[in-house]
This record gives C-alpha cells, structure tokens and sequence, in this order.
C-alpha cells in the first residue's frame, strides 16, 4: 500500500465507510431517491451484518445529523445502565471492574432506535427499503474480510468451546472463514424480516411502520428475547458466569434522546460534536488549545506537528477523565472547558519536552478527582478474556479498530456522520433467538462514588465514540471520523487539520502517516494506561522519529500503515468530495 487512492469527486452524492457493501448500499439508496439520511441507515444496517466484530444490533451509535438547511442535532444512540446495575449490586458479585465480556456489561440496546429516529424524521424511504439489504447480506452470505477473518481466528477457542452458539455461525469445522468466502447470518436475517413484517402488518404510513419498528424492538418480540436470554447464566471466557443486569422492562421504558450538539468555532469552520455523554468535546478542548498555535507553518508529517497535538490531546483527555460523564446525571463543566481563556491556560502548559504526567486542569475552587485506580497508578489485577475490553486487545495493531463508522453527504447539502459499535461478536455470546449478541458497554463505568463516569441505573456511560461534522462560514461542509476506542478523535484531528491548514483534499490527509498517544487510562477493561507512549507509522521517516524521542517521547515505530480507519465525506460548492483508509482493507469511498 504505497500509492494513495485517489479523492472521490462529484456532483450526485457520496458515502464513506468503513467496508465496501456499506458505502455501497448507502450510495443504492440515493441512487433510489433517498437522502443522506436514508444513505446512512441502510449503510448502518449493512455494517451491522460485514462487520459483527465491529458493531451489531445490540449495539450503540451516535449520529451528528445536518439537514442542508436548519441545525444539526445529536441523536444519542448510547443506551443506559440498566435499572439493577448499581455499584453495590457488582460489589455484591465481587466485582470491582466490569467486565468486558459476558452479560455483565450489557446495558440497553441503543443503535436500533437512533436509526430509526433518523429515518422518521430526516429520511424519505420506508423501513423495507433501507433494512432489505441488510437482511438479504445476512441470508444470502457476504464476503468475508481480511480483518474479519482474523478476529474470529483470534477468538475461535472461545466461540467454539464456551460460545457455541456463536460458532454456529461465525466458525467453519472450528475455523475462522477465509477472507473471500460467504459468511451467513440467517437467524438475523429472520429477525429483520419479522421486524419489517409486524410493521407493515400495523397498518399506517411510512413514520407508523418506523413506529411499529422501534416498538417491536424494544416492547415486542425483541425485548422479550433479550430479556428471556439474560436471566441464564453465560459464562464470560475469563471463568465467570453471569447473568445480565439488563431486562426487558429496561428496554420498554427507553427512547433515543435528540440534543443540541457541542461545537466550537476554528479558522472559519464550526466544529461540532456529541455532549461529554460522548468523547466528542475532547476534539472541541484540544482545538482550543491549538488555536494559538501557527499549524499551518509546521510540516504535517514533522515532530513539531506530532508533538504539540500530542501534547494537547495528553491534557484534554486528563480532563475527560475528570469532567465527562452523562449531563443528565452529573454537572460537568462544559462552557468553562470550551472557553478560550481556560484553551490559552492550557495551551501554556505545552513544552518543548513531553509531559509524563496526567494532568487535569482545575475549574473553579474545587480540585479535579480521578478514578483512584488512575490517580494510584495502578490497576485492578483481573484476568482478561479472549475478546475482552476494547476489541483489538488480542490481536496486532494492523487490526486495530472497535467500531464502524460511516458518513453521507448528497446534492442538497444534507449530512450524516455515524459511529456505530458495540454488539461485538466476540465480547458476548449471540443470543440463538435473535441471530446477534449484547453489548457490552457498562465496562466503562467506575465501580467508584462520586465520579462523573461512576456506574448509576439509568445513566449513560462515557463513551468514546465521536462522530464529526463541520460547517464552513456557516454551511454544512464536511463529516468525517475513525473508529478506533480512546484514538478516535486524535486520528479525526489529524485529518482535519492537515485538511485546514496545509490544503491536502480528504484523500491525501486520510492517507498521510498518523499516530497516537496511549497516555491517558483506556476507557475500556481492565483500563491499562501507557504514560508518554507514542505510537508513530513509520512512515514519518528516520528524523521525525528521532526528534520525538530527543523531546522525550516514548515512541514506538508500529509499521507503516497500522492507525486509524478514517473516511470523510465534503460539499465544497457544487462539489462533493470523499475519501476513506485504505487501513484494514475494507474501507471505502463510493459516489459520483
């Protein structure tokens, strides 16, 4: 992979992916008549069944919409802890982290009534158009990926011996499938079938079959199922079993929350993100702090570059760790952290030499508090299941990734980006009924009082999934994102910036060699932290590497196209642009 592909340009519509049969059935569906909206549900859907190490039904997303004209809003696919899911419930268990695998981590489904929401109310299409494909790629087989294929070989023990449920159809004679082979999902396919089925069976119009939809989710056959399936014991890969928390009562008493977004404005472009529910104002505080830097002087692939971003990142992740958690909940400071004397107090912390430390800043009179397994510098010793934590954990960073992502723009101007997750195939059995699996995002609750992200019934835990959407002088202009658990919005960033300041089109700051920094703690079990560890592409070459150790970075040289899976999509005038990561074989960009 050493030639870059080009950017994706035209007039009609665009959609970028993370796989191909995403960005190609959200580009049939304008093909069709539809919208950005409708582009994004139906590729939404697809990825759910070609990357079910990625996101699956069980999952979550949030979803940053922009009509061509209006505001954009947030749709908050992130599911809450279940009403039994309390500290003192886990303690009782003799838990101390959640676990990132099993059912003890579910909480409730959120991907499904996000799509929906977005369809109803933004989209033109009926819900058997958008959700056909989906179903007939789950019937009928879809080619496996490369990185597929290794996910599932990295868990095959697991799926096959503790999961067999899931090694009915995820393994072959107790393989992984090749890359290129067909890969089925039929029960799935059934249990959208009988969705779209009941919905039309209601009677109604298009937004009263998207109704009967989301009530047969999440008060009809589907709940019932997940919550019959939660009161068995399932045993986690790491020697516990365990019942959910999650039950079908936490589902019926659930919608998707609609909310005005986090933004900032930089260099002529709004910037706008989730709320701190999300990872999202990260991006917004470090673009903050960066705005009295000269970027765009600085070569993009050189150490200056990679180290003053890096060092911005290190302290708006610090004050996530001590801000962020579910507003609804919690009283987090978000006006003061987005403000620009509190960015430029920052911004003076930045050095020459590489900080080692996790440092929050201060609002107010009251000192930031950490997780006491954070400000220890310690961790909970525990034993980790194949499939555990955040999804690439046992596998080599090529295979780096824990989310899909996707991302529309058409002729009028409306756009979408979407970060669809959790739901993974190898983080909890699938449920035979269904055809999917639970999601397991209650890992990133602290079992600790008294913390913005601590574990409370009904809240939302703090993810890091961050979707990106931007105007430009005021109108809609480009979405874009990466999955890629605590990294996601360092590989955004780059792409942004490079894009901003140094004129590459999307393509070309996708493709240029990126990094990250592991500093702060994971938001995923067991939530190892490396201090000051760099990974770097190798191709930043010799003296770039060189500087950034001289500044005292620990860096590591991870290979030459090893991070992120980022793809973009861009109205510039009559224009449209797009782009995606030629990073894990899969990703793709289709429009015209």
């Amino acid at each position: 992979m050493d030639a870059a592909r080009p950017e994706i340009r035209g007039t009609f519509g665009a959609v970028g992916s993370t796989h191909w049969v995403a960005s190609h059935v959200g580009m049939a569906m304008m093909e069709r008549g539809g919208n950005a909206a409708d582009a994004a549900v139906a590729a939404g859907f697809a990825l759910q069944v070609v990357e079910p190490h990625q996101n699956g039904p069980a999952g979550d997303v949030p979803i940053i919409v922009q009509d061509a004209t209006g505001e954009a809003r947030v749709i908050c696919g992130q599911g809450p802890a279940p009403k039994a899911a309390t500290i003192a419930a886990y303690r009782a268990l003799g838990v101390e982290l959640i676990p990132g695998t099993g059912l003890l981590a579910a909480v409730v489904p959120g991907a499904f009534d996000a799509w929906m929401i977005l369809l109803r109310d933004h989209g033109r299409m009926s819900l058997r158009e958008v959700l056909e494909p989906a179903v007939a790629y789950a019937r009928d087989g879809f080619p496996v990926s490369f990185t597929l294929s290794l996910y599932i070989d990295a868990v095959r023990g697991l799926l096959a011996e503790t999961w067999p449920e899931s090694g009915k159809i995820y393994l072959r004679n107790g393989q992984a499938p090749a890359p290129g082979t067909l890969l089925r999902n039929v029960q799935l396919a059934k249990t959208y079938a009988r969705v779209i089925d009941e919905a039309e069976a209601a009677g109604g119009g298009r937004e009263a079959q998207i109704e009967a939809a989301r009530d047969a989710y999440y008060q009809g056959f589907i709940a019932e199922a997940i919550g019959r399936f939660g009161e068995t014991e399932v045993p986690d890969g790491a020697g516990r079993s365990d019942r959910a928390f999650l039950t079908a009562d936490d589902l019926a008493g659930w919608r998707a929350p609609v909310e005005a977004p986090a933004t900032i404005d930089y260099h002529g472009y709004t910037v706008i993100k989730t709320g701190p529910w999300g990872q999202g104002p990260v991006a917004l505080q470090t673009l903050s702090i960066l705005e009295g830097f000269d970027l765009g002087s600085m070569d993009p692939n050189g150490p200056e570059f990679v180290h003053v971003l890096t060092e911005a990142m290190k302290l708006t992740m610090a004050d996530r760790e001590a801000y962020y958690g579910d507003p609804d909940f919690v009283d987090v400071p978000l006006t003061a952290l987005l403000d620009p004397t509190y960015g430029a107090a920052r911004r003076a912390q930045i050095g020459r030499a590489a900080s080692t430390e996790l440092r929050p800043g201060q609002i107010g009179d009251t000192p930031p508090v950490l997780p006491r397994i954070v400000r220890e510098g310690s961790r909970i010793a525990a034993p980790m299941a194949p499939g555990g934590g955040e999804p690439n954990a046992t596998l080599a960073r090529e295979m780096a990734g824990d989310t899909a992502n996707v991302n529309t723009v058409d002729q009028d101007g409306n756009m979408v980006s979407a970060m669809p997750s959790g739901g993974w195939l190898q983080s909890s059995p699938v449920m035979p009924e269904l055809g999917f699996c639970l999601g397991t995002r209650a890992q990133m609750f602290w079992l600790e009082d008294g913390l913005p992200a601590s574990l409370a019934p009904g809240r939302r835990p703090r993810t890091t999934l961050t979707p990106g959407l931007c105007l430009r002088d005021g109108k809609p202009y480009m979405a874009f994102g990466s999955p890629g658990g605590d990294s996601q919005d360092q590989w955004a960033l780059q792409l942004f910036l490079r894009h901003v300041h140094h004129g590459m089109d999307l393509q070309e700051s996708i493709d240029a060699p990126a990094f990250q920094s592991d500093h702060a703690p994971s938001s995923f079990y067991p939530r190892d932290a490396r201090p000051n560890h760099l990974q770097v592409e190798s191709r930043y070459g010799r003296e770039t590497i060189t500087e950034l150790k001289r500044l005292g970075h620990e860096v590591e040289d991870v290979g030459p196209w090893t991070l992120g899976r980022l793809s973009a999509v861009a109205k510039d005038g009559d224009v449209i642009r797009a782009g995606a990561s030629q990073r894990n074989r899969s990703g793709c960009a289709a429009g015209r």
